[in-house]
């Protein structure tokens, strides 16, 4: 009765395995961040400047930007001057740049980047060890958003 239960448990297994290894399923790849600002080029400043990004792509390529994404190493975001996007998304148009909104980044050598950029911006939470193990320092940019890094030992 024993093996009988375990081959009915390895079927089903199998069966959910092959159905999420199944190419006609949908798999989100990225997550990339469209965030209203007051302005794209204060911001990508901001961004390139004091945090080490570099600017992948504007629009329009030069002068007063109505978009912009930045990345470093793996993190992409992207920014869209306040009008611009209220314009794109009708439902947007009650909302204010900064409203409640924190990015949760990951990194590697946690202590190099705070005191690569700490003196450039302002920390709103030093760098400590939480009580969940890891080591985090939290920042607001130009726009108020709070950015927290994170990188567990």
């Amino acid at each position: 009765m024993n093996y009988y239960l375990l081959i009915v448990c390895l079927s089903i297994s199998i069966s959910v395995n092959s159905q999420i290894k199944n190419h006609n399923m949908t798999t989100l790849k990225s997550l990339t961040p469209n965030i209203m600002v007051k302005s794209v080029n204060k911001t990508l400043d901001y961004y390139t400047h004091k945090l080490g990004f570099k600017i992948i792509d504007t629009n329009p390529e030069q002068g007063e930007y109505d978009w912009g994404y930045v990345m470093l190493d793996q993190v992409g975001l992207m920014f869209q001057e306040e009008n611009s996007l209220k314009n794109e998304y009708k439902e947007l148009e009650s909302m204010t740049v900064g409203a409640a909104l924190t990015l949760y980044i990951r990194v590697k050598n946690i202590h190099h980047y705070y005191n690569q950029i700490s003196k450039k911006v302002t920390v709103v939470k030093p760098i400590n060890k939480t009580f969940y193990g890891t080591h985090e320092f939290a920042i607001i940019d130009n726009n108020g958003i709070n950015l927290t890094f994170s990188e567990t030992p």
